[in-house]
């Protein structure tokens, strides 16, 4: 994450949305959320802004954006996978899957794609227990997720 100076049009366009939801009780969250969807990932050279703006630290700002799982320090790829790694899906075979997905679109967590076709995030509950093992494309829910599943969900990114 980069923490370099921000350009004047940069500046302007964080400062817009800082300064829309700076009056609100608790406004770090929905500041995040506005320069997400803003931007399509919180900027590194947000943070000073938002810091000097609400009177926090660089570290306090920043402990947020990595501590919080929805948030982007980089531009996301085209698709997004979401897949769950709590209890629930683990207990229906979501390593399994979790190697299955990953050595089908030939990246692990954390990772984009080479042709920027998809990110792989795993995330600790996306509250469907009873579908598990489960997963979400692009804010899209999938449960019960299999063999069949995974080829499907391959396809989709990769068209």
């Amino acid at each position: 994450m980069s923490l370099q100076p921000a350009s004047t049009e940069f500046a302007a366009r964080a400062k817009s949305v800082i300064d829309e939801y700076k009056g609100l009780e608790g406004p770090l969250l929905p500041i995040l959320h506005g320069l997400q969807e803003e931007f399509g990932y919180v900027p590194g050279e947000s943070v000073p802004i938002i810091a000097e703006t609400l009177n926090l630290s660089r570290a306090e700002v920043h402990g947020v954006i990595t501590f919080y799982h929805d948030y982007r320090s980089h531009p996301a790829s085209r698709h997004v996978l979401k897949l769950c790694r709590a209890e629930a899906c683990q207990s229906m075979d979501g390593d399994a899957i979790a190697a299955q997905l990953s050595q089908a679109l030939g990246i692990g967590f954390h990772e984009t794609a080479a042709d920027n076709s998809v990110t792989l995030e795993p995330v600790f509950c996306l509250g469907m227990c009873a579908c598990a093992p489960a997963a979400m494309l692009d804010g899209e829910p999938i449960g019960r997720i299999d063999a069949e599943k995974i080829e499907e969900i391959v396809a989709e990114v990769r068209s």
